[in-house]
C-alpha cells in the first residue's frame, strides 16, 4: 500500500506542477492499451497524456513492434507494483511538442524511444565499456520495469510507463535522454524494430560477443532476437552459424538471415551441448542464448569450445538463478550478458537506421503480421504461441 500511495503522490505533484508552470501545452486524450493487472488481457482505454515537462518531449507513436519483454511483464514477471501500465517499448514516432530546456528536438522530428537512456554525463555513459546509464528507469526498478513517475492517467488513476517508453499508446512522454533522432526519410513502421529486438540480437553478436571472421557460432532461439543475432554473426564474417530451436518451421527464416546449420534439440537423444560439440570438433567459438531460459543458458555455455569460447546471455528473464560448473570458466570459457546489444542508443540507433536504409541490415524480413492497436491482444497471443516473428502495430495514422 505504501508503494501505491507513493506512486499516486508522485503523479499528482508532477501534474499540478506542470499545469502551473507549463500550462500553454494541453493535456492530450488518446487511445492506449492499458494492462490493469498481471495475467489479464490489456484493455483499450482513453488515457490522458500530460504535457512534457523540463527536458521532456511528447511523441506521437506511429508504429510499434511487440516484443517478448511485453509478454514477459504481463504473463511471466507479473510484479504487482508494475501495474497498471501501458506496455510497449519497440516504437517509432514523431515529436508532437517539447518541454523547456529541450534543444535537440523539435516538433515534426522522427524519433525512436529508448528503453536504455544515454544521458552522456554519468560514469557509465562516459565509459566505452558499457551502454548502461545511471539515469535510466532500470537503475533500481528491474522487477517493476518502470519508474514511479508517469505522465499517464486513466479513470483518475496514474498509469505507469513501461520501461520508460509505453509505445502501446498514441502519445507518450519521455525525457530527451531516452530518445534518438533519426533520418527524416526513415519508414517508421520498420525502423521501430530497432527500438529493441533487432538491435538487441544484432548487437549481442557484433558488440558483446565480438564475433570474428571465420568463426563458428550457435544461436539458441529463432525468435526475432535470435534471428537478429544470426544476422549479426553473418555480417561479422562467421563461417558457420548453427540455428538451434525446437520449432523447425523457423529454420527457413533463419536461412534468410545467414544460418548454415539447423538443430532441433528434441530430435536428438544426447543433450544439445553434446550434439553441438560433436558437430564442431569440440564446441563453437561463440554461442548466444536468445530465449530467456536458464537451462538453455547453461547449455549454450557448455556448447562453447574450451580455451576461448564465449557465450552471451541475451534473453530477458529475472525469475530464476542459473548455474554452471566452475571448470567451464576455469578452462577458459567466458560468460557474458548483453543489454540492448551493447548499443549506446542516442549514438548508435540513428546509424542503424541508416544501415537499414542502405541495405546493410534487414528489417522487412522480420515482419510477419501487421495489426491495429485494437488488436494488441491478438498480437500478444501470436507471440505467446510462437505464431509470428515480429508483429507491427499501427498505433497512429
Amino acid at each position: 500500500m505504501q508503494n501505491r500511495n507513493a506512486l499516486k503522490c508522485t503523479s499528482i505533484i508532477s501534474t499540478c506542477d506542470q499545469e502551473k508552470t507549463y500550462g500553454t501545452l494541453p493535456v492530450i486524450k488518446c487511445q492506449a492499451a492499458v494492462a490493469w493487472e498481471p495475467n489479464v488481457p490489456m484493455v483499450i482505454e482513453e488515457i490522458e497524456v500530460a504535457p512534457p515537462q523540463k527536458n521532456e518531449i511528447r511523441i506521437k507513436v506511429i508504429a510499434t513492434g511487440v516484443c517478448h519483454s511485453d509478454l514477459y511483464h504481463l504473463f511471466e514477471g507479473k510484479h504487482k507494483d508494475g501495474f497498471p501500465a501501458v506496455l510497449g517499448h519497440e516504437g517509432a514516432g514523431v515529436v508532437e511538442s517539447v518541454g523547456p530546456g529541450v534543444t535537440e528536438f523539435k516538433p515534426g522530428d522522427k524519433v525512436i524511444p529508448l528503453f536504455v537512456s544515454q544521458c552522456k554525463e554519468c560514469r557509465f555513459c562516459k565509459s566505452p565499456k558499457t551502454n548502461l546509464c545511471e539515469k535510466s528507469w532500470s537503475t533500481e526498478r528491474y522487477a517493476q520495469m518502470s519508474n514511479t513517475d508517469t505522465r499517464f492517467s486513466c479513470r483518475g488513476k496514474p498509469v505507469l510507463q513501461f520501461m520508460g517508453t509505453s509505445t502501446f499508446s498514441e502519445y507518450t512522454v519521455l525525457n530527451q535522454i531516452a530518445v534518438a533522432k533519426i533520418h527524416d526519410d526513415a519508414p517508421l513502421n520498420r525502423v521501430c524494430l530497432l527500438g529493441c529486438g533487432i538491435s538487441t540480437g544484432y548487437g549481442a553478436a557484433i558488440n558483446t560477443a565480438k564475433v570474428e571472421p571465420g568463426s563458428v557460432c550457435a544461436v539458441f532461439g529463432m525468435g526475432a532476437v535470435g534471428l537478429a543475432a544470426v544476422m549479426g554473426c553473418k555480417n561479422a564474417g562467421a563461417s558457420r552459424i548453427i540455428a538451434v530451436d525446437i520449432n523447425e518451421q523457423k529454420f527457413e527464416k533463419a536461412k534468410v538471415f545467414g544460418a548454415t546449420d539447423f538443430v532441433n534439440p528434441k530430435a536428438h537423444k544426447k543433450p544439445i551441448n553434446e550434439v553441438l560439440t560433436d558437430m564442431t570438433n569440440g564446441g563453437v567459438d561463440y554461442s548466444l542464448e536468445c530465449v530467456g531460459n536458464v537451462a538453455v543458458m547453461r547449455s549454450a555455455l557448455e556448447s562453447c569450445v574450451k580455451g576461448w569460447g564465449v557465450s552471451v546471455l541475451v534473453g530477458w528473464t529475472d525469475l530464476h538463478d542459473f548455474s554452471a560448473r566452475p571448470i567451464q570458466l576455469i578452462a577458459g570459457k567466458t560468460w557474458k550478458g548483453s543489454l540492448f546489444g551493447g548499443f549506446k542508443g542516442k549514438d548508435s540507433i540513428p546509424k542503424l537506421v541508416l544501415d537499414y536504409m542502405a541495405g546493410r541490415i534487414k528489417l522487412e524480413e522480420f515482419v510477419t503480421h501487421t495489426v491495429s492497436l485494437e488488436q494488441i491482444n491478438d498480437a500478444i497471443q501470436l507471440m505467446k504461441t510462437g505464431g509470428c516473428i515480429r508483429t507491427i502495430v499501427n498505433v497512429s495514422k
